[in-house]
């Protein structure tokens, strides 16, 4: 099991400097594709598979279809890859600076918290996760009110920065 999770801890970082080091929109929306499987994979070794469930069909229904429109729109015809030079580059000095702020965390002292949430009591009646959805939108209406404005502002946001000089929405690309 922390095999397991150490792999979907070790993917999500991955996926994060692919999406931080490559300007190109299409290698960056393969980071995180894996940025968001590793993610929810991470919740599911938890014990959250409804809530996993919830966030990565969001999150892929939602932000990556504005993230295709935005990248439709702003296509170039030789976007650079993984291994050209400036991305690699990049990509060399985030995981040395991940390395290096990951080194005073080496001891040891976080393998007692990978404990899934069904195992930490012997007599739940609901499972973690269910529990945590209901105080999620019980509790944390207002934060869920937040996060959707969010949510569209950066709609908003993304699709005003692939706008260009042309105006409208027929134009050439």
């Amino acid at each position: 099991m922390s095999f397991m999770v150490c792999l979907l801890l070790i993917g999500l970082v991955v996926g994060l400097v692919a999406v931080a080091s490559n300007p190109s929109p299409y290698f960056a929306a393969l980071g995180l594709v894996v940025v968001a499987g590793m993610g929810c994979g991470i919740l599911v070794s938890y014990g959250g598979p409804f809530l996993s469930l919830v966030l990565f069909l969001i999150y892929l229904g939602g932000m990556l279809v504005v993230f295709a429109y935005s990248a439709a729109l702003a296509a170039e015809p030789y976007p650079e890859g993984w291994l050209s030079g400036p991305v690699a580059a990049y990509t060399v000095v985030y995981l040395v600076a991940v390395v290096l702020a990951s080194v005073p965390f080496w001891g040891g002292w976080f393998e007692a918290s990978w404990v899934p949430v069904d195992e930490s009591g012997e007599f739940f009646v609901f499972r973690g996760d269910v529990s945590g959805i209901g105080l999620m939108y019980s509790l944390g209406g207002g934060m869920l009110v937040f996060s959707a404005w969010m949510l569209l502002l950066t709609l908003f946001v993304v699709l005003e920065l692939t706008r260009g000089v042309g105006r409208g929405t027929v134009r050439a690309v």
